[in-house]
């Protein structure tokens, strides 16, 4: 819309003198709707709180994004590192460490009462370092 139709917005055009009253109400009536149309902007514009809620899903939508790429980039470097350290790694070592997993997976209950035995005399021993 130009400026000069919105300064003329609602006056009758030179020719409109002549109307008929049908032509005269079309007039009022398209003036009516331009009229809400530039309420409804203008509102729009004024509302702060529907401004805010609509930056701050925007801003929450890119901080999941965000979250899930770097979620991404970290899977990948950490199946990087894990493949760097499987090929750098010598066959025997790695074939120890099975069978080590493999014991200690059979023998749980025993390595668990060891473990708890050792926590417990680390915290009397650190009991006594106090007195």
């Amino acid at each position: 819309m130009n400026d000069d139709a919105r300064t003329h917005i609602g006056t009758p055009s030179p020719s409109s003198a002549s109307s008929s009253p049908a032509e005269l109400r079309d007039q009022v009536e398209r003036t009516r709707d331009e009229l809400g149309q530039t309420i409804e902007a203008l509102a729009g514009k004024a509302d702060i709180k529907a401004q805010a809620k609509e930056k701050s899903a925007a801003v929450k939508g890119q901080a999941v994004e965000r979250a899930a790429m770097v979620a991404d980039q970290i899977r990948q470097k950490r199946e990087q590192a894990a493949q760097l350290v499987k090929n750098k790694t010598p066959d025997p070592l790695m074939e120890r460490a099975g069978h080590a997993a493999t014991v200690a997976r059979a023998n749980r209950i025993p390595l668990l009462a060891v473990g708890a035995t050792v926590v417990a005399l680390l915290l009397v021993r650190r009991s006594r370092g106090r007195r």
